[in-house]
């Protein structure tokens, strides 16, 4: 028999909550979500400083726009192979330990590669070298994460302390980019390396306190890293809900993301007819819609039909970006685009709070990097929009990722009953 894990209950007892109470940081009465929950801020602030210096180290070294939108695909490569393997460890070694080693590596890979442009020595070799590793250790980071969250609060609560987490990673989203292009400009791109060097080492050091109840693990482990890889799969594809959430969770990353993110400079500029100050608030809006999709998922996270609900963002999600592709306007497509933020997010969460409730914690690492290979896949997405936009046009290719979206998400709800029919 599987041991559920039972974190310790807060000092003053929880009542059963109204249905639509609101309870945006109810999650955070728990000592060791607020450790996991403030170490996400360092982290993810970390990982969009990188990302948007990596991009300008590569076109200011080479002003090649291929090889610019190549690093992204390379950092994110490692989350197809490495991905299933950190999550068998995730399974099999102490997370608490790997949460730590993982992000000291990440730390001592950041001050490296700040020296090296600090004492001008960078070469485009090192960026992708470095954007490759980052990426290994990031699919490793990933799925320990999502794993640990199940540890520290309550079954109840499971959807608040997503949710806050997911918007913690949207503000970031939103400041991350602003701030790292603001510091490349007053003190040049190896700082920005240097400070996140400094939010790793922050990140470890609030790690350290957590306590972490011991998971449930399996009756009789495999002896291999392999076979303990092949188990996670069969359990995903033998569990009819577990392998709809997983399917359903590709969807954002390919044919969602690359539209609302890829192609927006290009929407921006053929269909808007805005510049770059246009296009930067168009991205604001997205980021701050989804910041407000993930608050109020965390406000009423006690919802019990998580099925429908899912079901009915993606929905709406995929019909907000078929409408952004027919708008002209550019006041109407801040709108629709932060709706369609918002209810991604929404969607999102939600599919990721059922996993973490349907699966048991001795499958729990390796179910979450399965459902993280979105992330591996992304630039598949990326080359898919990119195709259609230059064949069609870009509006015709913002209809096509909405109306697939849209279409995918109501094949999956008529093939699992029990997807759309999941309450809890």
């Amino acid at each position: 028999m599987h041991s559920p894990i039972s974190p310790a209950k807060p000092n003053v007892a929880t009542e059963e909550r109204k249905r639509f109470n609101l309870t945006t940081f109810s999650s955070l009465q728990y000592r060791d979500f607020r450790f996991l929950w403030g170490s996400t801020f360092f982290t993810a602030a970390g990982n969009w400083i990188q990302q948007i210096t990596l991009g300008w180290l590569v076109y200011h070294l080479t002003s090649s726009a291929f090889l610019t939108g190549a690093i992204s695909g390379v950092r994110a490569l490692p989350f197809l192979f490495v991905g299933p393997i950190a999550g068998v460890i995730a399974d099999r070694v102490d997370r608490k330990l790997l949460l730590i080693v993982n992000h000291a590596l990440l730390g001592l890979l950041g001050l490296i590669f700040a020296l090296l442009i600090a004492f001008d020595l960078i070469q485009v070799w090192h960026i992708f070298v470095f954007g490759f590793l980052s990426g290994v250790l990031w699919s490793m980071n990933n799925p320990v994460r999502q794993t640990l969250v199940p540890a520290l609060v309550p079954r109840q609560a499971l959807m608040n302390a997503i949710a806050l987490n997911s918007a913690a990673f949207n503000l970031t989203r939103m400041l991350g980019p602003a701030l790292g292009g603001l510091l490349i400009v007053a003190f040049g791109p190896a700082t920005n390396f240097f400070i996140q060097c400094v939010a790793y080492m922050a990140v470890t050091l609030m790690v350290l306190p957590m306590r972490i109840p011991a998971k449930a693990r399996s009756e009789a482990p495999s002896k291999s890293v392999v076979a303990d890889l092949k188990d996670g799969l069969r359990y995903v594809a033998k569990e009819p809900t577990t392998l709809a959430l997983v399917l359903v969770g590709l969807i954002p990353s390919i044919f969602m993301m690359p539209f609302t993110q890829g192609l927006m400079p290009v929407f921006a500029k053929e269909a808007l007819h805005v510049d770059a100050d246009g296009l930067g608030i168009i991205y604001a809006a997205a980021g701050v819609g989804a910041f407000v999709g993930t608050m109020t998922l965390a406000s009423l996270s006690s919802i019990s039909r998580k099925g429908i609900l899912m079901i009915a963002a993606a929905s709406i999600a995929g019909l907000s970006l078929m409408a952004f592709s027919e708008i002209a306007w550019l006041p109407l497509a801040i709108v629709v685009i932060a709706i369609q933020g918002g209810f991604q997010m929404v969607y999102n969460s939600t599919n990721n709070t059922v996993l973490q409730i349907i699966t048991p914690d001795e499958y729990r690492g390796r179910v979450m990097s399965i459902y993280m290979l979105d992330h591996g896949l992304a630039p598949l997405g990326s080359f898919f929009a990119g195709a259609v936009a230059e064949f069609a046009g870009v509006r015709l290719a913002m209809l096509a990722g909405g109306g697939i979206t849209l279409l995918l998400v109501l094949l999956l709800a008529t093939r699992s009953k029990e997807l759309v029919r999941f309450k809890e």
